[in-house]
């Protein structure tokens, strides 16, 4: 961030869901304690697009605004993949998390829990918890899965 070797790409459209360290071991727990099998996004309140959250995270950290960049541009320094998160990704819901594990987050929205990591990190202050984007990542709570086949490495 602070080279500022993120930018935004074309219009910053994707949307990414974020989620706090600490709230995800609590809804592992949560989930882990759960009677049953089920699948749990585990993320902040308030998905948004990149074109949002990365000045954010940007002023938080005490680096420049991100770039911008054309779709053309990114797609040829860093792939369609680099492009899709950019412009096209989008966020998760938290709600059945929330309904099922009855699970609350400290930091309901990324501003806040970008705020509480790294407010205090500067260039050459000390690492934060951090909180880490998600695209969707789904929690699974379910029984044990059976050990793995063993796999033969070649001699």
């Amino acid at each position: 961030m602070r080279k500022r070797q993120f930018p935004i790409v074309g219009d910053g459209g994707g949307v990414s869901s974020f989620i706090h360290l600490d709230a995800a071991a609590a809804a592992t727990v949560l989930a882990l304690d759960h009677d049953g099998a089920g699948i749990y996004n585990i993320v902040d309140d308030e998905p948004a697009p990149v074109r949002e959250w990365l000045p954010v995270l940007a002023n938080a950290l005490g680096a420049k605004p991100p770039r911008h960049v054309p779709v053309w541009l990114a797609r040829l320094v860093a792939g369609d993949a680099a492009v899709m998160m950019g412009t096209e990704s989008s966020g998760a819901s938290n709600a059945k998390a929330k309904r099922e594990l009855g699970w609350s987050l400290r930091y309901p929205s990324w501003r806040d829990g970008f705020v509480a990591a790294y407010a205090a990190t500067t260039p050459t202050g000390p690492k934060q918890t951090r909180i880490r984007p998600i695209e969707p990542v789904a929690l699974r709570a379910l029984a044990p899965s059976p050990q793995p086949r063993a796999t033969r490495t070649p001699q």
